[in-house]
């Protein structure tokens, strides 16, 4: 077997046993695709320790993050190869991940987000744009989860979308009165004028009347951002991470959060509890004597 043989088996594994998402797939797709290059002709079965740490340092212009990306893929690569007998040891086995620095997400506060969603409402892309901010700060779902909605996920009469998350995973959230609200005028009253005679399951459609892309929310985000005086960087998922920290704000359990955003590990959710923690000594830093005396 050619060394991309035992990729497309490695990736076909990762679809049809794993169950894993077509994006996630395709990154690992792309990391391997970097390892051959890197490999240059090299058969996969003869690769040592030593050279996947000179992998490593072919990649040293990356991030941090990115190069532990890799080293986890090649390491899942060769684990499958030796659970498939195909090759004795696994060359990355010894070689620990790097230690990642930790990088809170960026969020809004409170009244950052109601400034932003204060949009005035005009055409059927505003109350279209509305919908999709409400939502998405209303469940903290992933803008993929978002623009994949279809009209068969929403029950506003119960108030709770399903959402198909990472590796097919469904669960059920709950929307807010003003997420229902603002869901109801544009489904009732202004889907239709986008759809422009087109039929789609999809809820949300772009001015071409077919389901809007991610990189077209992130253009609109970002201008209707801009409108709004925000002056932060913010991306589709600010408003996730904004959702989780406001619940945390105001007493919700972590264990729900965590059930809410589709994690499946806790950990992943315990990084808001940080965010939580900078926000109160940020705070505490107003108290009159919290900074220190000086020498006088």
């Amino acid at each position: 077997m050619t060394n991309q043989e035992y990729y497309e088996k490695y990736l076909d594994y990762l679809l049809f046993e794993r169950k894993l998402s077509k994006n996630t797939i395709s990154s690992y797709r792309d990391n391997l695709n970097r390892f051959e290059l890197f490999l240059n002709g090299k058969n996969i079965k003869k690769i040592q320790r030593a050279d996947i740490e000179e992998f490593l340092k072919f990649n040293k212009n990356c991030s941090e993050k990115s190069r532990a990306h890799y080293l986890t893929v090649v390491k899942n690569f060769y684990s499958f190869l030796v659970f498939e007998d195909l090759i004795q040891n696994n060359p990355c086995e010894t070689i620990k991940q790097p230690k990642l620095s930790k990088v809170l997400p960026h969020y809004l506060t409170e009244n950052e987000i109601n400034q932003l969603l204060n949009i005035n409402l005009k055409t059927a892309y505003d109350y279209r744009n509305k919908a999709m901010l409400e939502l998405l700060y209303a469940t903290g779902i992933r803008i993929s989860e978002l623009i994949n909605l279809k009209l068969s996920n929403i029950d506003l009469e119960q108030d709770i979308i399903r959402v198909i998350g990472k590796g097919s995973k469904e669960r059920i959230s709950p929307i807010s009165d003003i997420a229902e609200k603002y869901m109801r005028i544009y489904i009732n009253e202004y889907r239709n004028l986008l759809l422009k005679n087109k039929d789609s399951e999809y809820i949300f459609i772009n001015n071409f009347g077919n389901r809007i892309s991610r990189q077209g929310f992130f253009k609109n985000l970002k201008q209707i951002a801009k409108k709004q005086g925000i002056k932060k960087e913010i991306s589709p998922h600010t408003l996730r991470h904004s959702y989780a920290t406001h619940m945390l704000n105001h007493g919700a359990d972590l264990r729900v959060i965590q059930e809410l955003l589709g994690h499946s590990d806790i950990a992943t959710t315990q990084i808001y509890t940080h965010l939580v923690k900078e926000h109160i000594k940020e705070e505490y830093a107003k108290h009159p004597r919290a900074k220190k005396e000086e020498n006088i």
